[in-house]
This record gives structure tokens, C-alpha cells and sequence, in this order.
């Protein structure tokens, strides 16, 4: 899951992305009100952290950005600044939740959680699609009641393609989401492509064959098994 942690304070900022990242979420960071604005039109994410009080400029304002460009975005705001007038703007305007400073680290990494599980799944912490069934809370897959070891890289692409598995996925938008803004600078897709293979790879090994579609020119589709036998 990708999550950008927007707050302007650095040692804060590089506390959370360490420890989010040892929970396997791909972060980025901005730390001024323009590089926000910037990542939020240019980039998608699962979940922003968003701090009000910026250099530059209000969180409020880049909140009101993100419900416009990309309103299924999943909005924590964390701040200082704990006042019922400001939480109650920011809930207003769209975001999920509100988690005053000073907060702990493991209490923040669950609502990101349940935020993104709600979103994008269901309040259970079991997600059953094509025949697996992911367990969110732990990242273990099985099939068959076999459990499929997957990297971290391909268990992020088996729920970025259940999660838009009603449309067609883009390489593009494969590459961003595993690499985030290093996707602008690559020169090709052979790390997609690579890892497409190896999850098909995995999952015909445990039984479960024709879940990722692939649409030539265009990218990868996850089928369900009423759509399988279309």
C-alpha cells in the first residue's frame, strides 16, 4: 500500500516513515505545502497522513485538493493544532479520521489499517477473491488451504489488482504503485512484467489459474470466478 506522509517536520516525518516501513508500506514524503500540492495532482495513494500547519500554505487546502483530484483517497489528518473547529472542518471537507499530536506510532499504523481495509475491502480482516484468501491483518495468502509465500512486491500487486478488479489496470499504473514517483524515471516496464509473472507463477502453482488476465498493449485485470468463465 502506498501512503505519502505529508508534515513538515523532518525527524517526525523520517520516524514515521521508518516505522511504516517495516510494516511494508511504501511511503513518500512532502514536507512544504507546494511539494503536497505537487505529489497529490501528479500521484495516487491508498492513504495520506496530512498535517494542517504547513509551510506555504494550509492542510486544508491541500485536503480540499485531494477530495477533488482523487476523492477515494483514504485522509488521516495528524496535528497539533487540536482544535474542534479545525477537526470538524477537516471531517467536513472529507477526511477519514483525525489523530492529534503527540500520537504512538503502532496506534497510528492500525488506523491506517482500518482505514484502508475499509475502504477497500470490507471490515474483515479476511479478504476471499478468485479463490484465495488474504488475511489483511497478518499479509499471509493461501489457496487450497496451502499458504502462497509471496514477496513483498507481488503481495502489494495481488491487492492493487483485487482492489480494481473491475477494470483493466495499467502498466503504468502497476509501476507507480510498487515504486511510487521512481516510476517517472524508469525506462521501461520489465520489473512489472517480471513480477506479473512470478505471482501467475505462484498462484497456478497453489491451483488458481486465470485470475490475472493479461489485455495486450493495455495491462492486467484480476477476474473472480463468476467472470472466469466469460
Amino acid at each position: 500500500m502506498k501512503l505519502l506522509i505529508v508534515e513538515d517536520e523532518r525527524s517526525l516525518s523520517d520516524g514515521i516513515v521508518s516505522y511504516l516501513g517495516h510494516e511494508d508500506y511504501l511511503c513518500e514524503q512532502a514536507l512544504t505545502f507546494s511539494d503536497a500540492m505537487m505529489k497529490v495532482s501528479l500521484y495516487k495513494y491508498d492513504c495520506i497522513l496530512l498535517d494542517l500547519m504547513l509551510p506555504g500554505g494550509s492542510g486544508l487546502d491541500i485536503l480540499r485538493r485531494i477530495k477533488e483530484e482523487s476523492p477515494e483517497t483514504g485522509v488521516i489528518i495528524v496535528s497539533a493544532k487540536n482544535s474542534l473547529e479545525d477537526k470538524v472542518e477537516g471531517l467536513k471537507i472529507g477526511a477519514d479520521d483525525y489523530l492529534p499530536k503527540p500520537f504512538h506510532l503502532p496506534e497510528l499504523s492500525m488506523r491506517i489499517f482500518a482505514l484502508i481495509r475499509r475502504r477497500n475491502f470490507s471490515s474483515d480482516n479476511l479478504l476471499k477473491s478468485g479463490g484465495i484468501v488474504i488475511n489483511l491483518l497478518n499479509k499471509t495468502v493461501e489457496a487450497n488451504e496451502k499458504q502462497i509465500v509471496l514477496t513483498k512486491s507481488e503481495y502489494e500487486l495481488l491487492l492493487f489488482l483485487i482492489e480494481n478488479r473491475k477494470r483493466v489496470v495499467s502498466k503504468n499504473a502497476l509501476a507507480e504503485h510498487l515504486s511510487g514517483d521512481m516510476a517517472d524515471v524508469m525506462d521501461d516496464f520489465n520489473f512489472v512484467y517480471a513480477h506479473i509473472k512470478n505471482l501467475k507463477s505462484k498462484l497456478s502453482a497453489a491451483g488458481i489459474d486465470n485470475c490475472v488476465r493479461t489485455y495486450y498493449g493495455t495491462g492486467y485485470k484480476w477476474i473472480e470466478d463468476e467472470e472466469s468463465a466469460e
